[in-house]
């Protein structure tokens, strides 16, 4: 299947966003995408480091702008999991929504670590994000969530083979040592769960986090430039299991109460 990540400079401007998001998609078309993966609050910005107060935010026009992506999504025949901010009730979820190649939502994974200005703007998602697309399953996780294995481990145990980490992590002063912090983290998920890990980060401010391809034994594919507008396309393939993946798939299954006696690896 191929699949493509987006990073663009999210803000507080739903026009300007939605301009991007477009130009992502017809990147995402020419290059035969099927999967194409946004980052965290792509529509609407991440408050308050994109935008201000949730308050402000005109949802109106994020439903309208939505209307007209799912018809992207059916004109190129493609999935779209676009990172905004969902609302139902009295409640405000960071979400990611995954849209179907025929323009229905198939889904949505809201955020469950939160923490800080999370705490302030948001409600605890309930679902584990995992979806069949094609015939792969795939996994959805937002940024804050990276930081703990155990939302990785719920993926190990489900059997997903591809995982997406969606994230708003930037700053107004450049750090390098953060940036490679939460790189080491990816690879982890990466490596202790045998599967591949694609991040997705806005350019909003420096990056903190990057926006990367990272196979099943940690290794760095392929990585945008930093803080530059940059479509990653990347076909992904169940890859053969290799003597040291088999090791981890065997130690992880025992250590997580599975009977490994029928397994074959």
């Amino acid at each position: 299947m191929r699949v493509g990540v987006f990073q663009f400079s999210g803000s507080s401007n739903i026009t300007d966003n939605y301009k991007a998001i477009n130009r992502a998609i017809e990147g995402a078309s020419q290059n035969k995408v099927r999967l194409l993966v946004f980052q965290e609050c792509a529509t609407c910005g991440y408050p308050p480091v994109e935008t201000p107060k949730i308050e402000n935010i005109d949802f109106q026009t994020i439903y309208s702008f939505m209307h007209e992506i799912r018809q992207l999504a059916k004109e190129h025949d493609m999935y779209i999991a676009l990172g905004t901010i969902r609302r139902q009730a009295f409640h405000h979820y960071n979400s990611l929504q995954l849209i179907g190649p025929n323009g229905n939502i198939i889904g949505n994974y809201d955020k469950r670590a939160l923490w800080g200005w999370d705490l302030d703007n948001f409600t605890k998602g309930e679902t584990q994000g995992i979806y069949q697309i094609d015939d792969i399953k795939v996994g959805f996780r937002i940024c804050f969530e990276v930081r703990f294995p155990e939302y990785f481990r719920e993926l190990f145990k489900s059997n997903v083979q591809l995982c997406f980490v969606s994230f708003c992590d930037v700053s107004e002063n450049d750090s390098l040592e953060r940036y490679n912090i939460i790189k080491s983290h990816l690879v982890t998920r990466a490596v202790e769960n045998v599967m591949t890990v694609i991040s997705v980060n806005s350019i909003s401010k420096y990056q903190t986090a990057p926006t990367a391809v990272i196979d099943f034994n940690g290794r760095i594919v392929n990585e945008a430039p930093r803080n530059q507008e940059c479509l990653i396309v990347y076909d992904y393939n169940s890859p053969e299991i290799d003597f040291g993946a088999k090791g981890r798939i065997q130690n992880s299954l025992e250590l997580i109460g599975r009977d490994t006696s029928n397994c074959i690896l």
